[in-house]
C-alpha cells in the first residue's frame, strides 16, 4: 500500500519516534507499504525550522537531504493534477499545504498517515490515524 506521510508524521518518525502510535510505527516499518512524501512537506519542514518549532541540525537543507537519502521514502510528485485537485478536496480549512497534501493522496491513490484531526475527517481519501 502507498502511504503518504503528513509532515509531522515524517518529522516525528525521524526526530521523535515515541510520538508515533504502535499501528503507525508498524505501518511505516512494513515492507508491504511504500512510504511517500510530498515536496510540500519538505517546504513545511523548512518553515518549521525557520520559525524555531523544530531543530534540523546541522542546517535544515543538509538535514533534509540526508534524511531523504537514508530513509526508504519516495517523492510523491506535485503535478498539475494535484494543483487542480487542491481546490476541490474536502478540507475544513484553507491551509494550502494541507490542501496540497490531501490532493496528493487523492490524485495518486495514497493513504494519508496523519495525526491532524481535521485531515482525519477528510472525505474522498483513505487515512491512517496515528495510534
Amino acid at each position: 500500500m502507498g502511504l503518504l506521510l503528513d509532515t509531522h508524521i515524517w518529522l516525528w518518525s525521524l526526530l521523535d519516534p515515541e510520538r508515533l502510535g504502535d499501528s503507525t510505527r508498524q505501518a511505516l516499518r512494513s515492507r508491504d507499504n511504500e512510504l511517500r512524501l510530498s515536496p510540500v512537506s519538505v517546504w513545511e519542514a523548512l518553515l518549521l525550522s525557520e520559525r524555531g518549532r523544530v531543530e534540523l541540525n546541522p542546517d535544515p537543507h543538509r538535514w533534509i537531504r540526508k534524511a531523504l537519502s537514508i530513509a526508504p521514502i519516495v517523492e510523491a510528485p506535485l503535478t498539475v493534477d494535484v494543483a487542480l485537485a487542491s481546490r476541490g478536496v474536502d478540507v475544513e480549512h484553507q491551509d494550502p499545504a494541507d490542501r496540497f497534501i490531501v490532493a496528493t493522496a487523492a490524485v495518486h491513490g495514497l493513504t494519508l498517515v496523519t495525526a491532524d484531526a481535521r485531515l482525519l475527517r477528510c472525505r474522498g481519501i483513505e487515512v491512517l490515524p496515528n495510534h
